[in-house]
């Protein structure tokens, strides 16, 4: 392996390794800061307790792309600020760890959730109230931690990372 190699794949390992674990601490708040909406038990079959229920089934969504786009920018940021000596590295790194911390952020937080409220409806007495599963709904939610991360590394590489390397300069 050439030397110069080396580095820059222990430090394409730490981008995608913090990336990672930022996504898992996001599952974490994403269920934390959702509020479940209720449902109750007809015929064995989980239906939303009222309209707002209802509606309160894509807050899981929203919640979703709302923290994932927080954690993805300040991953993002703490990467290209500290992990930076092999910018191409770090650019490889992000684009895959914030793509692993979007799929690690779904799974920790539907494994934190509330269960299927349609598999346990159908074991439930008529009338019993369930909460819904924290969900996301369609496709386009999914980018929000990659592209908070793409865009801090954009901030960071265009505007501070110069500074950063740099230092400051001698006008005189």
């Amino acid at each position: 392996m050439p030397d110069g190699l080396r580095p820059a794949l222990v430090q394409l390992a730490l981008v995608v390794l913090v990336l990672a674990v930022t996504g898992v601490v996001a599952g974490a708040v994403w269920e934390w800061v959702w509020t479940a909406p209720e449902g109750v038990v007809v015929d064995h079959k989980w239906v939303a307790l009222d309209e707002a229920n209802l509606r309160g089934q894509f807050s899981g969504t929203a919640w979703y792309v709302v923290v994932g786009a927080v954690a993805g920018l300040l991953g993002g940021a703490v990467v290209s600020l500290f992990l930076d000596r092999v910018p191409l590295a770090t650019l490889v790194g992000v684009v895959a760890g914030s793509l692993l911390g979007a799929l690690l952020m779904y799974r920790v937080g539907v494994a934190l959730g509330p269960g299927d409220p349609v598999q346990a409806a159908a074991g439930a007495k008529e009338g019993a109230h369930l909460p819904a599963r924290l969900a996301v709904s369609g496709h386009s939610a999914w980018i929000a931690l990659p592209a908070g991360a793409l865009i801090a590394l954009t901030l960071v590489f265009l505007g501070l990372s110069a500074v950063h390397r740099d230092g400051p300069r001698d006008v005189t």
